[in-house]
């Protein structure tokens, strides 16, 4: 028997040693390989050189127009999708469930980085803008749904203070607001300019993008939850579609301690 003492020189058990005689430490966390000369530490991970490179693709923010265009159609059917359920839970329950913003960050975020590949500040912007896009074309069917009870409340109010019904006194003033046109005249109407189109266009957006601010301002003080929910939703979008952050240190040869990071 040998002594404990006295064991052969050269025996070790802390190293893998391969049949080729190359020393392997550990493998790689990432790929299972074996480590021979240099790693990194990824968050905690040994992972290989080669695995470091293509973490180091994976953390940078996609670059060009092809990944925003994808990521931005990507995000607006998804905000499509989105405005389609929050109107369908309001106009089933009759009640305004704000977490269904939330659903709607989650859906935007996911697909503007399934879209994009990756994430990065511009792709955030994007998904914080196209939510709460969402949400205001959710609330459009509602603001047009009042304004269309408003006035027909406005036209029965009015046939009541005359004492006349209102389908009955339309008739009588149509022919005042229209008179007809002189012999040989020109139509007085005028075509539609592509200038006053675009404004028209962009005053309909201005009312849409004003519309959940319309409706937290005119339910206070209930409203302040809604808006908090709206802000969860984006701030979900915001978060799904950051550059990722992971800690990397190295190289470090194989068989030497890592440095203590600072």
């Amino acid at each position: 028997m040998t002594e404990p003492g006295n064991a052969a020189p050269g025996l070790q058990f802390e190293t893998a040693v391969s049949k080729g005689g190359a020393a392997a430490a550990f493998v790689c966390e990432n790929c299972s390989r074996p480590i021979l000369s240099t790693y990194y530490d990824v968050a905690g991970r040994k992972i290989c050189a080669e695995c470091r490179t293509q973490i180091g693709k994976l953390m940078e923010t996609p670059s060009g127009a092809g990944p925003f265009l994808t990521a931005g159609l990507f995000g607006l059917g998804a905000g499509i999708a989105g405005a389609i359920l929050y109107y369908a839970v309001i106009a089933i329950t009759n009640f305004e469930i704000g977490i269904v913003a939330i659903a709607i960050g989650y859906m935007v975020g996911w697909a503007v980085r399934k879209g994009a590949g990756g994430g990065g500040r511009r792709f955030q912007v994007m998904a914080i803008v196209l939510t709460y896009a969402a949400v205001a074309m959710a609330y459009a069917p509602l603001a047009v749904k009042g304004a269309i009870e408003a006035r027909r409340q406005e036209a029965s109010s009015a046939g009541l203070t005359t004492g006349q019904n209102p389908s009955e006194a339309a008739p009588e003033s149509a022919p005042a607001a229209a008179p007809e046109p002189a012999p040989g005249s020109a139509p007085a109407a005028a075509p539609v300019s592509s200038r006053s189109l675009v404004v028209a266009l962009v005053l309909l957006a201005g009312l849409i993008a004003a519309l959940p601010v319309i409706a937290v301002v005119g339910s206070m003080p209930s409203g302040l939850i809604s808006a908090a929910i709206i802000f969860f939703g984006m701030q979900q979008a915001w978060r799904m579609t950051g550059k990722p952050s992971v800690e990397v240190t190295g190289p470090y040869r194989v068989g030497a301690p890592p440095a203590a990071s600072v």
